[in-house]
Parts: C-alpha cells; sequence; structure tokens
C-alpha cells in the first residue's frame, strides 16, 4: 500500500476534515498550540484560530464553520473559517460537558458528540495517561444535539467507559465506541422508539498491558469500518457484520482519527499523536459523503 506523510510539524494531531480543494483542518491538543490548523495542499501548516482548552474533535458546517469538540471549559465550540469564536456550549444545565470528543452531523441536521466522562485534566498531562485509567470513574455520553441554538436535544447513552470516536453508517444508524474495553457500538436513530445500545464489534487484539482501543472512525463507501486504534498502531477495518477484516499499520503506535479525502487524491488521512504527524493511506475506496448542514445564524452563548 502506498502511503506517505503529508505534514509532520503537528503536535498531538486529532480531528483531521478534508476538503474538496485538497486542504485539511486538524485540531492540534498539545498545551504548546491548542489550536485548529490548516494544512495546505503542499504540506504547510497554517494557524486558523485557538478555540481554548484541549480541542479534540472536529466537523464542518455547509457555511464553512468548525465545530470543535473540546474548547475552552470543556465547551462546544462553533469558530468561522476565520478562527473567530462565533458561539461555545457548555452542556445541560447540571450535567455539563466532562471532555467533549469527536462529533458528527446526522442527516437530519442535527449534531451528535461523544463525551468521554472524565476531565481531561484528570486524566492525561501532556501524552502521560493515568496509571489506574482501567479501574478509574468513567460517565461516556452521547448527546444529540440542535446546533441552531447548542441545545441538546436527547441523552442518547451514558456510563459509558471512555467514550471517543463517532460515525454514521448509510443507513443513518449512529455508531461510537469506547476505548477501555475496545467495543464498538450502534444506535438506531430512525427508531421511534429510544435508541437501545447494540455491541457492532469490537478492535482490539489480544490483552494489552497499555492504554489501547479505538479512537476516530470513518465509514468507506465499501460498507466497512475504518478505526483508528491508539496505541496498537493501525487502523482496524470491520467488516459490515462487526468482524475484524484487516489492521493496516500506521507510521506511529498512536494513531487518533482518521478522515477519508474528498479530492481527487483520494484515499484517506490519519492523524498520528506520537509522530506528531498526517499521514496519507492509499485506501482502495472513497469515503461515506459527510453531512454539512447550512445552519441559520444563533445567539452567541459563551
Amino acid at each position: 500500500m502506498e502511503r506517505r506523510v503529508l505534514c509532520n510539524d503537528l503536535q498531538e494531531p486529532e480531528g483531521p476534515v478534508c476538503l474538496p480543494d485538497g486542504q485539511i483542518y486538524v485540531v492540534e491538543m498539545a498545551h504548546a498550540r491548542n489550536c485548529v490548523s490548516r494544512i495546505d495542499a503542499h504540506g504547510r501548516r497554517h494557524l486558523v484560530g485557538h478555540p481554548g482548552g484541549r480541542p479534540n474533535g472536529l466537523a464542518i458546517d455547509g457555511d464553512g464553520n468548525l465545530w470543535v469538540a473540546g474548547g475552552e471549559g470543556e465547551r462546544l465550540v462553533r469558530m468561522g473559517a476565520d478562527g473567530t469564536i462565533l458561539n461555545a456550549y457548555g452542556g445541560p444545565e447540571g450535567q455539563p460537558y466532562l471532555w467533549p470528543n469527536d462529533l458528527v452531523f446526522g442527516e437530519n441536521g442535527l449534531l451528535y458528540m461523544t463525551d468521554s466522562g472524565i476531565a481531561p485534566d484528570a486524566f492525561v498531562h501532556g501524552q502521560a495517561i493515568r496509571a489506574d485509567f482501567r479501574t478509574c470513574g468513567y460517565d461516556g455520553r452521547v448527546f444529540e444535539i440542535n446546533p441552531r441554538n447548542g441545545y441538546v436535544l436527547r441523552l442518547l447513552d451514558s456510563g459509558l467507559r471512555f467514550l471517543n470516536g463517532i460515525a454514521l453508517d448509510a443507513d443513518g444508524r449512529l455508531y461510537v465506541n469506547e476505548t477501555i474495553t475496545g467495543n464498538i457500538y450502534r444506535y438506531d436513530l430512525t427508531s421511534t422508539a429510544p435508541p437501545e445500545r447494540e455491541r457492532f464489534g469490537n478492535v482490539i487484539a489480544g490483552s494489552p498491558e497499555g492504554f489501547v482501543g479505538p479512537d476516530g472512525m470513518a465509514f468507506g463507501d465499501d460498507g466497512r469500518l475504518y478505526c483508528a486504534v491508539f496505541g496498537s498502531g493501525n487502523v482496524t477495518v470491520l467488516d459490515r457484520d462487526g468482524s475484524v477484516a484487516e489492521r493496516i499499520p500506521t507510521c506511529g503506535l498512536r494513531p487518533t482519527n482518521i478522515a477519508f479525502c474528498v479530492d481527487r487524491m483520494g484515499g484517506a488521512v490519519v492523524t498520528v499523536l506520537d509522530a506528531g504527524c498526517l499521514e496519507w493511506l492509499d485506501l482502495p475506496c472513497r469515503g461515506r459523503p459527510l453531512n454539512r448542514p447550512k445552519l441559520p445564524a444563533s445567539p452567541t452563548q459563551r
């Protein structure tokens, strides 16, 4: 498989989003940057803006605005393409977000977001993860959010152990993953009843000693789910039935997320935390198109 590093000037990168012109947005979680960056078609990094906090996930709406999971005060931030912070939402009253992690827009125009369920400063210092990560308390949650005003419409699930990546399949089912167990769950959002948690698959091989598990993920147009496995140094591919189809090595042990390219280059890019880079993989499929709804202006909330 052909592969190459597109940019190696990144500090703890996450949340890649590809544009049709070949440019790629990423977030950089390191305290030295805490920013959104744009990688141009020549691999050069450009600062977009600082959402504050530890930015983790990224999505783009139909107006070109950036939605950042994990801004200052562990908020969901809407940022203009020029880096201006337009809105910041802290979660439902009495149940604020703890660690907004990853997010995706649905065909219905709503935003779906995972929350890892533990404060970042209580879990990680730089790249060092707390030793008792298997037993510390988590309340990982999945939220359905109205992006027009930032209100949480539904809490889809809770009590999960370090909730992380999120994706939607072609049938409108929502997939999230739980890093501690390695499980990937799905929810039928089209059902009239409250969606139930259904185990779809697992990406962990063997019994690793360190912090190893699923991170960001995306669907290919082949119907398979491509999941970056943090600590394993690979992208694990799950077939339509949830079984492991293959494991694609990455240039570092800590890949954090994957996004399919939408320009003529094709393939997909993977953010690799320990290598501080954006790696391109020549995958044999295109990605499932992401939803990017146009949204009316909403009042600023900070």
